[in-house]
């Protein structure tokens, strides 16, 4: 028990420092964007969670805007909504404005032992997709071409978002009236399988203690909330169209949890693909990668504008 406890401080140090080791670098990235800032989409338990709306550069005022909702990763436990300024989102995220998309980007309740789990994390990803369709007409969105894309932890909450049945992510009452329809996903090197901890081996989530702070508990203690927080158990023919990007190199989230998401989804006759990075590791790191980051990017921002735009248009 006691390497237990101070295994879980350890962790909420690490992702503590990673949440706020955001440097002002960020803010001056943001001087190059349209946006909106500080838009509060819920307030929970005295944490105000808020949004980023950027704003594509050459829309007219009134003109309603596809939407993609982004959510962070950093272990559930860290990062922010800045995160989609890093490398492997930034140059997609300039593409699809320059081509009307707007874009949210979230940040969320981080994963706190005896305060929050990852069953938070989704309910307030859901929440802000809500929201967006809620205030629809104030941001000039059209939310009938939404999409929603992360990488990492926020790679399966995207996930998550798009796939699983919002009854059981109730979340903010004011909101629960509102039924997203995603038409696309876009997850880079997620988890999307707690149960199959085989996928999970030799990775850093391997660890028994960090499901303490994920899930509330042991793996062990918790395995019906394990699996309905696991996007392979939601996907299904009618899901939402699901793109994959992950490097076959990962150790943090080893490339077999897409795989097996991909198998599964196939099987089930969903609209899933996977683009595996050779000499990736996690967030695409590593030498002669391949594609190529710049190329990533490029494909990335197809699909988004290709489900978004092109098919909807026909």
């Amino acid at each position: 028990m006691h390497n237990k406890i101070i295994g879980t401080a350890i962790i909420f140090l690490f992702c503590s420092i990673i949440a706020c080791a955001q440097p002002s670098k960020d803010v001056e990235q943001l001087k190059e964007f349209k946006y909106q800032k500080d838009i509060i989409y819920k307030t929970i338990g005295g944490d105000t969670l808020d949004m980023i709306l950027f704003l594509p550069p050459n829309v007219k005022q009134g003109t309603k805007m596809p939407v993609m909702l982004y959510t962070h990763g950093g272990g559930w436990g860290g990062g922010n909504k800045f995160n989609i300024l890093g490398a492997p989102f930034i140059g997609t995220l300039k593409t699809i404005l320059n081509k009307g998309i707007a874009c949210a980007t979230i940040d969320y309740r981080l994963t706190r032992v005896g305060r929050s789990t990852v069953y938070d994390c989704v309910s307030d990803c859901k929440d802000a997709a809500r929201f967006l369709m809620k205030n629809a007409e104030k941001y000039s969105l059209d939310v009938d071409r939404m999409g929603v894309w992360g990488g990492s932890a926020g790679g399966h909450l995207c996930l998550m978002t798009a796939l699983a049945d919002n009854k059981y992510f109730k979340g903010d009452e004011s909101l629960q009236q509102y039924e997203p329809n995603f038409l696309c996903t876009v997850s880079y090197f997620p988890l999307t399988s707690f149960v199959k901890t085989e996928y999970l081996k030799d990775s850093n989530f391997e660890k028994p203690q960090r499901f303490i702070s994920i899930l509330g508990g042991p793996l062990s203690e918790k395995q019906n909330l394990a699996k309905r927080l696991s996007p392979v158990e939601w996907i299904n023919k009618n899901s939402t169209p699901v793109f994959l990007l992950h490097g076959e190199q990962d150790k943090v989230l080893p490339i077999e949890q897409s795989i097996y998401l991909e198998e599964v989804g196939k099987a089930k006759g969903a609209d899933i693909k996977l683009l595996r990075v050779k000499n990736a590791g996690h967030s695409f790191n590593g030498k002669n990668i391949s594609p190529s980051m710049d190329d990533i990017n490029k494909i990335a921002a197809e699909y988004i504008i290709k489900k978004l735009i092109i098919e909807k248009n026909k």
